[in-house]
């Protein structure tokens, strides 16, 4: 592995996925940096230099390398961390239309593009100054711009990061209807995308419906847990996790697997028939609890959060059953429509403590700066996939966290 001259490793950011963007190389930069740095103290160790020798001794081995970009002009005693970020300018035109150009060769590389399909904020596309909010669509068409930009600027392989899949609940036909989450997939593959790395897939069976597209689904477990171990005693015993649906049963249990707490369910009964579009309507008619949550402390995971309906119903049923304290976690923390004037208000009602959601979904301060809401990061994690599935190396000790998880809890004791 080459830790200094990176040059077959680039990072595209669209324009909804910059913040994300920066902040996985960010990631990458430190990961590498402290390889170089544990490299060069071995390397100086086993053979008797000094340091700034191995240091000499590795960019030499780097340079050799990769002869086409030598620096005569660099220091050789100190380390080069690469930029990885690939220059891209992105346009909008008036009519609607956009277009996608890199600014840099890409000839060779390992291309990853990262979009973020669910960011709502005002985006200075053009650069002009003027601001425009993107919907799905537009930010899935952008993605498909960029895509089809590095490939004829002749990359070797292209991967898409989309933190959110986009269209993820429209994973299954209950009538006339279009199967497009699948459909999403399928045009990558087409396009000629190598793999797709997102965070807590909204339904598994998305997967199935690619031949050759690989998808790395990746979790937030652990940086779930290292938050919610900040908020409360891990080993509490009046602490309880509970699944907020029936859906949700298998994330949740994963929680009380590896916590050793008793799993609690809410059952819920749907209308179907009725389309919500803010979290004051719901299509709930009945709620039960398979369980006991009197006196305790709650902890409740979902993958999702849109209006935040359903989520604050089930915060009601828990605090009608008795429950003191709820802490929730979402991995993908959409605040759709006038979910954050929402969860204020049931936040002054009482109606839960803390809200731990991730960084895959881009936020500004008027969530961020709520003193409900809890974000947790998970950058690190897409930064350490990217660079093992670069180098080719298994991803598994990333994927699987139940070992860090119980190496955090041990920590706490």
């Amino acid at each position: 592995m080459n830790f200094s001259k990176v040059v077959n490793l680039g990072i595209v950011a669209c324009p909804g996925g910059e913040a994300f963007c920066d902040d996985i190389v960010e990631y990458l930069k430190r990961n590498y940096t402290a390889r170089h740095r544990q490299k060069v103290d071995l390397i100086a160790k086993v053979y008797g230099m000094t340091r700034d020798e191995a240091e000499a001794r590795v960019n030499l081995q780097s340079d050799i390398l990769d002869p086409d970009n030598f620096d005569a002009d660099k220091d050789i005693h100190k380390y080069e961390c690469p930029e990885f970020k690939i220059p891209a300018k992105c346009t909008r035109f008036a009519n609607g239309e956009f277009k996608t150009e890199i600014q840099s060769s890409v000839r060779g590389m390992d291309v990853f593009i990262i979009q973020d399909c669910e960011n709502h904020y005002p985006i200075d596309v053009n650069g002009d100054g003027k601001k425009h909010i993107l919907s799905v669509p537009d930010h899935a068409f952008i993605l498909f711009a960029t895509i089809d930009a590095v490939i004829q600027s002749g990359a070797r392989s292209v991967s898409v990061v989309v933190p959110v899949y986009p269209f993820a609940r429209q994973h299954e036909r209950k009538g006339r209807e279009a199967l497009t989450a699948s459909l999403f997939g399928r045009i990558l593959e087409y396009m000629g995308v190598k793999k797709i790395i997102t965070l807590d897939i909204h339904s598994k069976e998305i997967e199935n419906s690619f031949n050759r597209l690989r998808m790395e689904n990746l979790h937030a477990s652990y940086q779930i847990i290292k938050e919610l171990s900040e908020l409360v005693d891990l080993e509490d015993p009046n602490l309880v996790i509970v699944s907020p649906d029936t859906g949700a049963v298998d994330r949740n249990k994963f929680y009380a697997n590896n916590l050793n707490k008793p799993l609690a369910l809410i059952y819920k009964e749907r209308d179907y028939s009725k389309v919500t579009g803010d979290a004051k309507t719901t299509n709930i008619v009945s709620m039960k609890l398979l369980g006991n949550v009197k006196g305790k402390t709650v902890f409740m995971a979902d993958d999702m959060l849109g209006t935040g309906g359903t989520l604050i119903e089930a915060m009601k049923h828990l605090k009608a059953e008795g429950a003191e304290k709820i802490i929730c976690a979402i991995s993908l923390p959409l605040f759709t429509g006038k979910a954050i004037e929402s969860f204020d208000e049931a936040y002054k009602q009482g109606y839960f403590t803390k809200l731990i959601g991730t960084n895959a979904v881009y936020h500004g301060e008027d969530l961020l700066g709520k003193e409900w809401y809890v974000s947790a990061s998970v950058s690190d994690l897409f930064a350490r996939i990217i660079s093992r599935l670069h180098q080719n190396r298994p991803i598994t000790p990333v994927v699987d966290n139940k070992m860090i998880i119980q190496q955090l809890i041990q920590s706490k004791k």
